[in-house]
């Protein structure tokens, strides 16, 4: 039963989708290709290579336990990029001291690093679609683990700052290549359990990094000791690409046969789709950066759904500053203490994946068989963001309002469940509702929606310490409060309205049933 793809932020799929490649298992297939237009006779017959039914060298076909280590191996890359990006906010008063600069000059190590991901997404798409997933990760991570290096040496603001944008930039590559891994090795029917795996991981990685850290800071050691931290995780991460990631896309995976096939034989006619669809790299890469922005000026859907996503993204950044005020100031907690405050938030969110797995999950296969043979409309992933949106705004309410020193501290530490809970079911619903809504354009949608997204994430740490500090926890946590519930009717109206929006849109697929169930 073919379903509508899902994966996060990935341009592969949308590439399979466009491309002649079958891969549903055909054998090596002959094409006529005229050379002359004069006459019928001068034809040289091409062999086109194609994945035969049962073929072992397709992604698709590969034992499950070893499909799932590279699902958690994508998961790791997800969890090391965004460690890296929150881990230095246990440190920033140690950077003060030592580099002598301001404390918002000391936010911007997170807030740089963050803004790296708005280019990264828009260079490694491209490129993993031209090359393949595994040679664009060792790349960008041989890269990445260079820059944290240059953090840790860093003599000067100029060059920290500078080495935290490049990092962000380069650890990019596994937020979109780990995303189209998912779909290599997954197909429609399966993939939701190993994409709400890895849904996970750009929620987790950021509670980690306060509290490594934090500890870090507290026993004493020097502030440089959390770069090499991150430089020790990322070339690890690195080794275990080289030595246990294969290639993933397709495609590639044809034309390295086919040139095996050619250099063994002799015989030229071999060609994998690839060789004859690719379009030189400067072409895709000035679509990539321009067709995203297309899309997303013309759609009124992914304006608003992507205004939530990003509102919901910054605010988990600038908690990174409001922690340490409620949990530092408040209650007088040191940095390893106030860092541990982030944990319930992953396990939040934890309880979300299961919750997914165990409920959602099959209720969607119920929904495909019941639809069949036509896709079940994109709505029906909505029905998880509209349940979380009203949890998303209470947890702030909660936070604020338990947030006083001379209330316990497990009050305001608890919301952090319900918070990291809500934003995995609505980041789940609306990253499958974009995907199915899209179609053929998901991945100039999601490359629009993470660039949004990462602007978010890099401004909103920039004023929070102001906001709390001025509007103190109370008020600053109801205000984020307020704004969270003025967007929370943005998945209902999409499930009341979707099907009338879609039917104008000009780039969702018009051919889908419409309507709720």
């Amino acid at each position: 039963m073919q379903t509508p793809p899902v994966l996060p932020t990935t341009t592969a799929e949308a590439a399979l989708a466009n491309s002649n490649f079958n891969d549903s298992g055909t054998v090596i297939s002959e094409s006529h290709s005229q050379l002359n237009d004069k006459t019928d006779k001068e034809v040289v017959e091409e062999i086109e290579v194609k994945f035969e039914e049962g073929d072992s060298a397709n992604p698709l076909n590969w034992k499950r336990a070893y499909r799932w280590y590279i699902t958690l191996l994508a998961g790791l890359l997800g969890i090391n990029a965004t460690f890296a990006s929150s881990a230095p906010s246990g440190i920033v008063p140690e950077m003060i001291e030592y580099f002598g600069f301001s404390h918002e000059v000391g936010v911007l190590t997170i807030a740089l690093f963050v803004g790296g991901y708005c280019v990264g997404p828009l260079v490694w798409g491209p490129v993993s679609e031209n090359i393949g997933r595994k040679i664009p990760l060792i790349i960008s991570f041989t890269a990445y683990t260079g820059f944290t290096i240059g953090c840790a040496l860093s003599r000067n603001t100029a060059s920290i700052l500078i080495f935290r944008f490049l990092s962000g930039m380069f650890s990019a590559s596994a937020l979109v290549i780990s995303g189209a891994l998912m779909g290599d090795i997954w197909d429609p029917s399966t993939r939701g359990k190993a994409l709400s795996v890895f849904t996970l991981a750009p929620f987790a990685g950021p509670s980690l990094g306060p509290t490594v850290s934090g500890f870090m800071a507290v026993s004493g050691v020097s502030w440089r000791w959390v770069y090499w931290v991150m430089t020790i995780f990322a070339g690890a991460c690195l080794v275990l690409i080289i030595f246990t990631l294969p290639e993933t896309f397709k495609p590639i995976i044809l034309q390295t046969r086919a040139k095996q096939l050619r250099k063994d034989t002799g015989d030229n006619r071999y060609f994998a789709p690839i060789e004859k669809t690719r379009k030189p790299l400067k072409e895709t890469a000035i679509g990539v950066v321009t067709k995203p922005f297309i899309v997303f000026a013309s759609e009124p859907m992914l304006i608003a759904l992507t205004l939530y996503m990003s509102f919901i993204y910054g605010v988990v950044y600038l908690l990174f500053e409001a922690y340490p005020i409620v949990f530092g100031f408040g209650h007088h907690f040191n940095a390893g203490i106030s860092g541990l405050m982030f944990l319930p938030i992953p396990l939040g969110g934890l309880f979300a994946v299961l919750g997914y797995i165990y409920y959602w999950n099959p209720r969607y296969a119920k929904l495909c068989k019941e639809h069949a043979p036509n896709p079940v409309p994109p709505e029906a992933r909505l029905h998880q963001a509209i349940i979380a949106a009203p949890i998303f705004a209470g947890a702030f309410f909660w936070f604020g309002w338990t947030s006083y020193p001379s209330v316990s501290f497990w009050a305001p530490m608890m919301a952090g469940g319900p918070l990291g809970f809500s934003i995995v079911w609505i980041f789940l619903g609306l990253f499958s509702y974009i995907i199915d809504t899209y179609l053929f354009v998901a991945a100039s949608a999601l490359a629009a929606n993470t660039v949004m997204r990462s602007l978010f994430g890099a401004g909103f740490p920039l004023f929070a310490t102001q906001m709390y500090d001025k509007l103190t926890p109370r008020w600053a946590s109801t205000l984020l409060g307020f704004l969270a519930l003025i967007m929370m009717p943005i998945p209902l109206v999409l499930y009341k309205f979707g099907p009338r929006l879609r039917e104008k849109s000009k780039f969702a697929p018009k051919n889908r049933s419409g309507g709720h169930h």
